[in-house]
């Protein structure tokens, strides 16, 4: 029905039927999938098709059996020199790569620009001029000022950064108006039609694992979007880009209780704090439309491993930056807010929508007296990363901390420590708009201020 070249009832334990079912598959044009029949434990007399021979080992009686009813007499681990001939690739293939070479050099001597920039793309390396693009952009984001939803921000800086990313390959688990994973000149991919837009409907894990095998190949940047909930029918997907180092990059958005009313199905709750378990993955959730544009340059600049980029629904403010911080923001966390007057008494640590609830914390408690420095922290994986000389500038011992993200808060002790405070929330959410959510699981200003005022006793 999807088009596929099936070849069905396959002889799994005939090297010729499963060679002659390989050459037509390589004779059609058509993706091919193979259905081979196979008995499992094939050869062993007394536990053939048992599940005996799934997870243990066979045991000596029965291999020295097996042996004797595949008429094997070579030693353990010995590979008859015949059967090693037949399957040594190393000379076909070197055979086959010097002729690629000549056949690309040639190429080249006609199409030296385009071979310029296959080569470029095949390597992994970013156009020469991505940086200042994704720079000016940021300065655009700067001078714009807007409170809009991190996912609408996020589809801005598609937007800028496709004019100098022929490479990018976007595409959506059929929620493509809700991920805003598109842009003005992205074309969907057709049978009939190339383009640079791939519509892979409901299925977030085939979505993943087909952009992790793009990205290995390289040649391509391939990013793919789904509600950050759906991660979960993503997981091993993920875990295998990690795993591999794909380039991969998964867009999130709908990240919180923010999302409202479809309520606790959809509501993400444990899922960016079980991201940051996976080794090797970094996750960006960047509080403004400044931290997207840096978060989608980290990265498209990363070249050892998948990065998730996790957005809200709802509107975010728009933070004001020295350009040092919006320097420091490509390390991870940094200092949003220090008391322009007085030493802080404590720190306020957040990520993503919460950023500007701990920022109007600050001011709410300056008023009564209580200075606090900010952290926004768009990405714990990359701020892990830093010196500890950095660490220390950000969070410095000896300051009470209070974590604020609208998730689990075990992942935060960390950073609080075991006297430190988290906001959070340690159950599934509600079905309500996303204000009286807020309200109701305690991110408030009031809240906040008693959480600070809790720790400082």
């Amino acid at each position: 029905a999807y088009g596929w070249h099936v070849i069905a009832d396959v002889d799994g334990h005939s090297v010729a039927a499963v060679d002659a079912a390989i050459v037509a598959a390589q004779a059609d044009d058509r993706p091919s999938l193979i259905c081979c029949k196979t008995v499992i434990g094939r050869g062993a007399p007394t536990m053939e098709g048992s599940e005996k021979v799934h997870g243990a080992a066979l045991g000596d009686k029965e291999i020295a059996a097996v042996r004797q009813s595949l008429g094997w007499t070579s030693a353990p681990f010995e590979i008859p020199a015949e059967i090693y001939a037949s399957w040594d690739a190393k000379a076909a293939g070197a055979a086959r790569e010097d002729a690629w070479k000549k056949t690309f050099d040639e190429y080249s001597r006609h199409f030296p620009r385009e071979a310029a920039e296959l080569t470029r793309r095949m390597a992994g390396k970013l156009p020469s001029d991505f940086d200042a693009a994704a720079d000016a952009f940021i300065a655009h984001c700067i001078d714009k000022q807007e409170t809009i939803a991190s996912r609408k921000a996020s589809q801005n800086t598609i937007t800028a950064l496709a004019h100098v990313l022929p490479e990018f390959l976007g595409g959506s688990a059929d929620l493509t108006g809700s991920n805003l994973t598109n842009w003005k000149e992205s074309i969907p991919v057709r049978a009939d039609c190339p383009g640079n837009y791939i519509n892979y409907g409901v299925r977030e894990f085939g979505m993943s694992a087909a952009m992790n095998g793009i990205a290995l190949h390289r040649g391509y940047r391939p990013f793919g979007g789904t509600f950050l909930t759906f991660s979960d029918y993503s997981r091993n997907a993920i875990r295998m880009a990690a795993l591999m180092k794909a380039c991969t990059l998964f867009v999130f958005t709908h990240d919180s209780i923010g999302l409202g009313e479809d309520g606790p199905t959809h509501q993400s709750v444990e899922h960016i704090s079980s991201l940051r378990l996976i080794p090797n993955l970094d996750n960006w959730r960047p509080c403004d439309t400044t931290e997207t544009a840096v978060a989608w340059k980290e990265a498209l600049k990363r070249v050892d491993g998948p990065s998730t980029l996790i957005f809200s629904r709802q509107n975010l403010q728009f933070q004001q930056r020295t350009p040092l911080q919006v320097d420091a923001i490509a390390r991870g966390a940094y200092v949003l807010h220090d008391p322009a007057d007085a030493k802080a008494k404590a720190i306020l640590i957040a990520t993503g929508s919460e950023v500007q609830l701990a920022m109007q914390a600050a001011k709410a408690l300056a008023v009564r007296g209580v200075p606090v420095r900010v952290v926004s922290m768009p990405s714990t994986d990359v701020f892990d990363r830093q010196d500890s000389a950095y660490h220390m500038t950000v969070l410095p011992r000896g300051l009470p901390r209070v974590a604020i993200e609208a998730g689990v808060t075990d992942y935060w002790r960390k950073y609080v420590g075991l006297d430190g405070a988290v906001i959070g929330i340690d159950r599934f959410g509600e079905s309500a708009p996303a204000d009286e959510l807020f309200k109701y699981f305690g991110f408030t200003v009031d809240h906040v201020v008693a959480a600070v005022e809790g720790i400082l006793v």
